[in-house]
């Protein structure tokens, strides 16, 4: 239907026809004061979003005013940068030299809360930690969010908050964003994807094709924490010592490894799958095998107890804050002594060496002395784990 407005004595008035139910036309009146309208563009919005006891409807995905209002007092309120502020549709900064690193990750994680975290935060640390696996220094994240309808905006404040913290400690600013709302019973609460950008320094070759013979395997810390976090949570299991989840940003830990050893040959952060399952990666791309030391492998007693009792393999559980690396012989000790003096590699271990296989196979030696495969992981043992 066409709007008009024609001025009147009392201020704007709008008219429009409608159809009733007997599809005779009548003419619509709606009245807005000038008063009003100055009042409205004031203030932007009519009310601020209930965030005790309001939560996500269709509207905050339709492109108006309630999804204006729900980036506006959410979204940039809490991640708020000069990018960002700028409302355009895309962010566009200056780099510095060197090779572009873009990584993307999506995020459907349940719980959203957990002991050491949430899903906002572990969106930030997982993308920052897939660029910086690199070698590189992240500048730069994008967010895009699938909100479900009826999901309380106390939660997502909570959630984008959690992000924005995240983001702040790292020094990677979010500097663009989307948001969709699906229909109640089409989603799951939230599910967010972030985009990294960074750029590797000049000389700096990290990939996982670069393992050879010879080369040392270290881990940054004990494993198996965050699956173990997660699974605690869902299945409302308490032990004497919280187990939280490790999820942490690793980029400033990897920065220091880098300038120590630049020849670093591999990098890899063993979320999905835990640490046997990375391994299996980094075999099959460089086309070499791996000899393991069980005793070596550090894991936290609380989580091998909550393991044994879940009937879970710790080599197999997903991590969120701990990083593999895999270096030359002459170099491992060194790199070791580094990451041990870093907050986040204090529990730095060398766990084995890469050793040749063409059948690509990983073999470890077990505390009772005796040797096993350690094989891919089969099946789906923690779904929806980050």
């Amino acid at each position: 239907m066409e709007w008009c407005q024609i001025p009147s004595a009392r201020g704007r008035a709008s008219y429009r026809w409608i159809v009733g139910t007997d599809n005779v036309p009548t003419l619509r009146t709606d009245y807005f004061f000038v008063d009003e309208l100055k009042t409205m563009n004031k203030k932007r919005y009519t009310s601020r979003l209930d965030l005790k006891n309001g939560t996500v409807d269709m509207t905050h995905g339709s492109g108006g005013r309630a999804m204006a209002q729900l980036i506006e007092e959410i979204f940039i309120g809490s991640l708020d940068n000069e990018l960002l502020r700028q409302g355009n549709d895309q962010a566009a900064f200056d780099v510095p030299r060197g090779r572009m690193v873009m990584s993307v990750d999506g995020h459907v994680i349940s719980p959203l809360f957990f002991p050491g975290g949430d899903i906002g935060s572990l969106s930030v640390h997982g993308t920052v930690n897939d660029v910086a696996m690199s070698g590189a220094k992240p500048l730069y994240l994008s967010a895009g969010f699938i909100l479900e309808e009826g999901f309380p905006l106390a939660d997502l404040k909570r959630i984008v908050e959690s992000m924005a913290a995240a983001a702040n400690r790292a020094g990677v600013p979010v500097v663009t964003g989307d948001t969709k709302v699906v229909e109640k019973g089409k989603g799951d609460g939230v599910f967010i994807t972030t985009t990294g950008i960074g750029v590797v320094p000049e000389g700096i070759n990290i990939s996982g094709d670069r393992a050879r013979p010879g080369d040392k395997i270290l881990v940054s810390g004990s494993m198996g924490d965050h699956g173990v976090a997660i699974m605690s949570q869902r299945e409302n299991l308490t032990f004497e010592t919280t187990i939280e989840s490790d999820s942490q940003s690793l980029h400033d830990l990897v920065a220091a490894m880098v300038e120590a050893v630049p020849d670093i040959h591999c990098l890899r952060d063993p979320t999905r799958g835990g640490l046997a399952s990375t391994l299996n990666e980094l075999t099959q791309q460089s086309g070499v095998g791996m000899q393991l030391r069980e005793e070596a492998i550090p894991v936290k007693p609380e989580v091998h107890a909550a393991c044994e009792l879940l009937g879970l393999d710790p080599l197999y559980v997903a991590n969120e804050g701990k990083l593999i690396a895999i270096c030359a012989a002459q170099d491992a000790e060194r790199l070791l002594a580094v990451m041990r003096a870093h907050p986040k590699g204090a529990e730095a271990a060398i766990i084995g060496e890469v050793i040749e296989d063409e059948h690509n196979f990983i073999q470890m030696e077990t505390s009772f002395g005796g040797s096993r495969i350690v094989d891919w992981l089969a099946g789906e043992q923690l779904p929806r784990i980050c």
